[in-house]
């Protein structure tokens, strides 16, 4: 027995559970590259880090366990409810706010130990450094995605808070005194007031840099938030000398980091513009030039005429949005598709990498409701098939199709890759209102002559769709096209 304990103790024992939870994390991740494989993925890496966990107990000189159970206890009682209630529709403010507690803790950790070791006295030097930038990313983090969560959540404006040409001149400031307090601290001083003054500045960069920042960018935003907090963690790992939270750290570092770049490149856009201001920089004359065109007619239509055009088609593109996933229309679409595909239609989904609010939304969303995988086509290879596409199905989709962002220097979306969904020889719009998209601009494809508006909620309109096509095509959904 006393063998078997000093086994258990031991540093090669715990590095083996490492090496263990580290390969759990790298196959796990790997999952996540197709719908089939990505919850098995998940449940991989959740069970390497449950591993990891299991290992950093181990380590001598952890005995708090009350501390350490009643901390397990309060997270597992608020983190499983969460994640098991949260709706599709909540999905990325969840992960912005669950991405910010991790963001918020580093930080928390590099005030401890600045508190513990006396203002880092008698410390190395890199050991002070790496906590301290622990503790400055951290803090942008945790506030960054706050302000995130609470514009996703509506709880404060979707729309750019900024201070206009200030902006920039405030961000640096705030950057600057962070990394000020940091020297500070390395270099010596030792009181506590240098960190506390390095937490609110790097706290109120955190939340200048998101506030003026518009919604069409959020999904950018949060991908690069997550970014952010793995290399805090990874910087805390360095610390700590923790090769667990170093490993980690960095895994969520660069995958966030690379998504970040992809997702920036989709957009024909750069990190930095979207950091200073992005789509949140257009001033309000801009927007209202944008807005201009939105003054012709809509050509309103029904469920019926909407399912005699389906049904004459060779081939339909689904172009989901944000608005598919507050309906809960993922099951009614798929149900549609199937009818569809049963008469001879050609179904595919064009996937816009920031349709939603969070990378990869519609993907999920779609995945939830097993449409094939193989029917979720990107952007770049969708677009060249829409001028021979009989139907475009715009489902709650509104900036991600808007012909303003290649075709209007004032838009505040200029530039940004599209669906061109304009291409296509008729085109369905399924939405609630004429309100413009999270940009805040209206669509003039809304008024395109080739355009028809089906007005009402995605869901009930799908089911409407779906049962006039049943009554088309036979009780069996096998009949053939009219």
């Amino acid at each position: 027995m006393t063998i078997a304990t000093i086994f258990l103790l031991s540093g090669s024992f715990r590095s083996a559970l490492y090496i263990l939870g580290f390969g759990m994390f790298i196959y796990g991740l790997s999952g996540l590259t197709g719908p089939r494989t990505a919850v098995r993925g998940n449940r991989i890496a959740a069970a390497g880090m449950a591993v990891v966990i299991a290992g950093t107990l181990l380590r001598p000189h952890v005995d708090n366990w009350a501390l350490i159970v009643g901390g397990l206890a309060v997270g597992s009682a608020i983190g499983i409810p969460a994640a098991r209630l949260v709706r599709m529709t909540q999905m990325p403010q969840m992960v912005a706010i669950f991405n910010g507690v991790g963001g918020g803790a580093v930080a928390l950790i590099a005030w401890v130990e600045f508190r513990s070791t006396h203002g880092y006295d008698h410390t190395a030097t890199y050991i002070a450094s790496f906590s301290v930038c622990a503790a400055i990313v951290g803090s942008v983090s945790f506030w960054g995605s706050g302000i995130a969560f609470g514009k996703l959540q509506e709880l404060i404006t979707g729309r750019p808070v900024s201070l206009g040409r200030l902006q920039s001149p405030l961000n640096g400031a705030l950057a600057v005194a962070a990394v000020a307090c940091g020297a500070a601290i390395v270099s010596g001083m030792h009181q506590e007031p240098w960190m506390v003054a390095l937490l609110l500045a790097s706290a109120g960069l955190g939340a200048a840099l998101v506030l003026p920042i518009g919604g069409a960018d959020m999904p950018v935003v949060i991908a690069l938030l997550n970014a952010f907090t793995g290399l805090s963690a990874a910087a805390t790992g360095i610390a700590l000398d923790n090769a667990a939270m170093i490993v980690a750290g960095m895994i969520v570092g660069a995958s966030g980091s690379i998504l970040t770049n992809l997702m920036a490149k989709a957009m024909n856009r750069s990190v930095r513009a979207i950091v200073a201001g992005g789509f949140g920089g257009a001033d309000t004359a801009s927007v209202a030039a944008a807005g201009a065109v939105a003054s012709g007619a809509v050509r309103s239509t029904t469920a019926a005429d909407v399912a005699i055009g389906l049904t004459y088609a060779h081939q339909v593109v689904i172009v989901p949005g944000y608005g598919l996933a507050v309906s809960q229309a993922q099951y009614a679409l798929r149900d549609m598709a199937k009818l569809l595909e049963a008469a001879g239609v050609t179904v595919k989904y064009a996937i816009h990498p920031v349709a939603g609010r969070m990378p990869g939304h519609m993907n999920v969303l779609l995945a939830e409701a097993e449409v094939p995988y193989e029917q979720l086509v990107e952007m770049d290879d969708i677009n060249p098939e829409l001028p021979r596409t009989e139907v475009v199905l715009v489902i709650g989709a509104n900036d991600v199709v808007n012909p303003d962002a290649h075709a209007n220097p004032q838009s505040p979306l200029y530039g940004m890759p599209i669906i061109e969904a304009e291409e296509a020889q008729s085109i369905v719009v399924l939405k609630r209102s004429m309100r413009p998209g999270y940009a805040g601009v209206d669509n003039p494809l809304f008024l395109d002559p080739k355009t028809t508006m089906l007005f009402g909620d995605a869901k009930a309109s799908l089911v409407a769709i779906t049962e006039e096509l049943g009554a088309l095509t036979g009780p069996t959904g096998a009949g053939s096209r009219l």
